[in-house]
């Protein structure tokens, strides 16, 4: 029998942005890891003592993403089973712990290689929780959306994290011009965590008050809802080339920092231009994809990367000045959410609702692990191995190709494109099979 449901209430689009607001918090204080790479490196693992502070620091960014498969699964299906909203308040309350714990661990010179440690501890909490935010705040989106709207409604998600990357960056750019380097490395980049941990009592709240879209299943089938196994394999290349891109971009201001000699405010400044870029292109993605189709916009952003990426990061090193480094980032960060914000969002409408969360959860985390968590360290080495300044350029044009050609079995999910009117009207799970079939 097939699986009924009270109609899903379209939701107010403030209310989806609070979603969102949330999930913004919660990669800020991923983000800013990385973006203080160097200084955190000065601190837990200092050269006089290791040798390798910035490698070690990016190893650690990367063991970060080890418990996100395990957050994505756990939290996913407790979204799946629960509900969506209160998955969100946990993965956000346990961001927050770490959060906090990062922020107030003393350095290397205070208490010995136990900073390292407890770092690691930290850095652990912070990718299980993380793990386990895309999967039920995505779904939600999906739910929640009026059908004609779901491509803005889930760009929601990639807007909050450019916002994070914007509001990380301006916080460094700040902190850089305002302390001197040493206060930078002992204390300053404290700072801008401890400015995450004061926003999660209104990040909780903001949650709370949300309703519920995943509603009591009735009655269900005696055959358990899931995706094929090639749907799922697809979707998993594909986030796999977009967590690589993502990282690519976001290792700019270590880059412009470590390979371009710039200094710390043109390397956060390079942060602001990013985050700016694709959120204002993310929502304009997400507006075009209900108008045009997912695969039509996905496409055109996949294959101007791949045509631009090098020569974009060649012209970077030739003229390595501010104003060059911010012009290739700005086109960088336009045309990267074209690519990927109709990918979240084909993905996300195309599972089945009561495997949702939990599906695009471990997909979605397991990607970020593999190749996202390892993303940095893996083009910091090639750097070091090579010599080249553009392998971060070699190893994004690879991942996009690779992208291009899994995109082909990824199929067209908008609603106005298969002819479905009445997404929410009771036959989102009967389209989402006939959506999935074509895979």
């Amino acid at each position: 029998m097939a699986e009924t449901r009270p109609p899903v209430q379209a939701l107010p689009l403030h209310q989806a942005v609070a979603v969102g607001a949330g999930n913004a918090l919660e990669f800020y204080d991923f983000l800013t890891f990385s973006f203080f790479a160097v200084q955190i490196g000065n601190t837990f693992f200092p050269g006089d003592a290791t040798g390798h502070g910035l490698l070690y620091t990016l190893a650690t960014f990367g063991i970060g993403f080890i418990t996100r498969p395990l957050g994505g699964w756990l939290i996913g299906r407790y979204g799946d089973r629960a509900g969506r909203r209160p998955a969100m308040v946990l993965s956000f309350a346990m961001m927050g712990l770490a959060m906090l714990g990062l922020a107030l661990t003393p350095g290397y010179a205070q208490i010995g290689i136990a900073a390292p440690l407890l770092l690691l501890i930290f850095r652990l909490l912070q990718g299980f929780a993380l793990g386990g935010e895309v999967g039920p705040a995505t779904a939600f989106l999906v739910e929640a959306a009026p059908p004609h709207r779901r491509g803005l409604y889930v760009s929601i998600q990639y807007v909050t994290q450019d916002v994070a990357i914007l509001m990380a960056g301006a916080v460094g750019f700040a902190l850089s011009q305002l302390l001197p380097p040493a206060d930078l490395d002992n204390w300053g980049w404290r700072v801008a965590f401890l400015l995450g941990v004061g926003v999660v009592p209104v990040g909780l709240w903001l949650r709370r008050r949300l309703p519920e879209t995943m509603h009591a299943v009735a009655e269900r089938s005696t055959t358990r809802a899931r995706a094929p196994w090639r749907f799922l394999f697809v979707a998993l290349v594909l986030l796999a080339m977009s967590a690589i891109c993502d990282y690519v971009l976001v290792y700019i201001t270590t880059y412009a920092q470590d390979s371009l000699k710039l200094g710390t405010g043109a390397a956060f400044g390079a942060t602001i231009v990013l985050g700016s870029a694709e959120a204002c292109a993310d929502l304009t993605t997400g507006i075009l994809a209900d108008r045009y189709g997912r695969r039509p916009v996905m496409l055109t952003g996949l294959m101007l990367l791949t045509l631009l990426t090098i020569p974009i990061f060649a012209a970077m090193n030739a003229a390595p000045t501010a104003w060059v480094t911010f012009i290739g980032t700005a086109v960088l960060g336009i045309l990267y959410p074209v690519a990927s914000g109709p990918m979240l969002i084909s993905i996300a409408e195309s599972l089945p609702m009561a495997v949702r969360s939990a599906s695009l959860a471990a997909l979605y985390a397991i990607a970020m692990t593999f190749f996202g968590g390892s993303t940095q360290f893996v083009i910091k080495l090639l750097v070091d191995t090579t010599g080249s300044p553009l392998a971060p350029a070699v190893y994004m044009t690879a991942a996009l190709l690779t992208g291009l050609a899994a995109s082909r079995w990824l199929p067209e999910s908008a609603p106005a494109k298969t002819s479905v009117a009445a997404v929410c009207d009771g036959g989102e799970s009967a389209v989402d099979a006939r959506i999935i079939e074509r895979a």
